[in-house]
């Protein structure tokens, strides 16, 4: 897809399609108002005659309007001007592009970017707009030997600022949003594929053709035997049961100043989680290929990162594995010995992610962090708590805690605080080791949280359990790339900091 920026008023763009806002109680926006004077008033008898309401999802295709250099006019109501959020004008967006998949029009002159929403700018408006049309757009259609093809598809979106003053920052915009949707189309894509081509091997070939892509990401595997010897015994405790080896991936981007210490990504990439010896019900385990989303969402971000050549340090770190069962499965009762020398009781098979996850978060205290953030598909706990709208976040340092919860806001990809009192650690206890793999029916996300403090106390950390955005169920089956917008976010809020 082409995207790009333009000034210049609506009946005067020679091209295939002009997109304008309607408001409700059939109140026209500035753009409505230009193409109404121009054709002598075919917009406002149009709609005093009721053929638009302006409603949210109200939509009309005009052809031919008079005095316009356009072919089609698509009005595109909006609902009530006072009350667009982030969430609504994501919505409008992608009724623009179902309609306008329909209608023939391959390029586009959107004027949508003139809806006010609250406290979002036009560069934010360009952005966001390429998120909701490329979201729309998406399909996995790899391994179908069918593939659905539009007539005409689209393939250019132009987008309307005031003046020509606006135009270099539209652009910066344009490419922002589209390395953004890059990254996030990736996450998509790896989370996916089904579970016997994205197996632990693969994630670590794609981490290293990402290296290949960009000269700035140096790419390194860790191999079993390496993880032995580092006595990572946790992570490895998980991988027992499968004939899958484990992997440590690890992405370094250091673009930025060579003094600056790195953020820190660290995904959980479970490729398939069976449950192990404590398996999961049959019942929808088909996606369990997606708890490797958290090490999709890294690997998504490096991407972007890379992309947009942003002058900082981070680095991806991915541990992941297959959870198996198998005479060599780890078995309830066993203990393991991590990374850090705690032991580790195994009650649960099934609480995996927290295994593999304590051992990366051990590793990543060799890179002298500023800030490290896990993320992971970790407790379906956090399902029942938070539902699918936000992801969960739980963190040691509150300064951190509130630059991801802002960062949400502004991307519009959410999470929500949980506490991670002490009060819980006590549900952790075990009689025979250093700490339980889990802490009991009450508080789920919060335990496995306190779980993974354990090895996070020599640098600020947060936890994103995703589990409950990850993925969608049902008709519309599939991964939904989260959180690379908010991971991506909040970089790029670090570097306007610094400035």
């Amino acid at each position: 897809m082409e995207y790009t920026v333009k000034s210049g008023n609506p009946e005067k763009q020679r091209i295939a399609c002009v997109v304008i806002p309607v408001y409700a109680s059939r109140k026209l926006s500035l753009s409505a108002k230009i193409i109404d004077k121009a054709s002598d008033g075919f917009i406002s008898n149009l709609v005093r005659r009721g053929e638009i309401e302006g409603d949210l999802g109200n939509t009309l295709l005009l052809h031919n309007v008079e005095n316009t250099l356009c072919d089609r006019v698509l009005l595109i109501g909006c609902g009530k001007e006072k009350d667009i959020d982030v969430k609504t004008f994501y919505k409008i967006n992608q009724i623009m592009v179902k309609t306008l998949q329909s209608s023939g029009a391959t390029e586009t002159a959107s004027y949508l970017t003139e809806i006010q929403v609250k406290h979002k700018d036009i560069n934010w408006k360009i952005q966001h707009s390429i998120e909701a049309i490329d979201e729309t757009l998406y399909q996995f259609d790899q391994l179908k030997t069918e593939k659905k093809e539009a007539r005409r598809p689209l393939r250019k979106f132009i987008f309307s600022v005031n003046g020509r003053g606006q135009l270099m920052q539209g652009e910066q915009a344009v490419r922002q949003g589209m390395a953004i949707s890059a990254g996030i189309h990736m996450a998509k894509d790896l989370g996916n594929m089904p579970p016997n081509i994205c197996t632990p091997s693969y994630l670590a070939n794609q981490a290293l053709t990402l290296s290949k892509q960009h000269s700035k990401i140096k790419t390194s595997v860790l191999e079993e035997k390496d993880m032995e010897k580092l006595g990572m015994g946790s992570l490895l405790s998980v991988s027992k049961g499968s004939r899958e080896p484990a992997k440590l991936i690890t992405m370094e981007y250091m673009a930025g100043d060579k003094q600056q210490a790195p953020i820190i990504f660290v995904g959980k990439g479970v490729t398939f989680d069976s449950g192990g010896v404590s398996l999961k019900p049959g019942a929808a385990m088909d996606e369990m290929k997606y708890d490797m989303c958290g090490a999709a969402s890294v690997i998504g971000v490096m991407n972007t990162i890379a992309e947009l050549q942003l002058a900082i340090n981070v680095i991806g770190i991915v541990p992941t594995v297959e959870n198996m069962p198998d005479g060599l499965a780890t078995r309830p009762g066993d203990i393991v010995t991590s990374m850090s020398g705690q032991t580790i009781e195994v009650l649960n098979t099934d609480a995996e992610g927290r295994l593999i996850l304590c051992d990366a978060l051990t590793y990543a205290e060799k890179f002298n962090p500023d800030v490290v953030i896990d993320i992971a598909t970790l407790t379906g706990a956090c399902i029942v708590a938070l539902g699918a709208h936000p992801a969960g976040l739980l963190s040691n340092h509150n300064p951190l805690a509130n630059d991801l919860l802002s960062a949400g806001q502004t991307s519009g990809d959410r999470c929500w605080q949980l506490p991670l009192w002490d009060d819980y650690q006590e549900q952790l206890d075990s009689n025979f080791a250093d700490i339980a793999n889990i802490g009991g029916k009450g508080a789920g996300t919060i335990t496995a949280a306190c779980f993974l403090s354990r090895f996070t106390k020599k640098y600020h950390w947060a936890h994103l359990d995703i589990a409950g955005v990850a993925w969608k169920s049902g008709s519309d089956k599939g991964s939904t790339g989260r959180p690379v917008g908010l991971l991506t976010q909040y970089v790029l809020d670090r570097l306007e900091a610094a400035k």
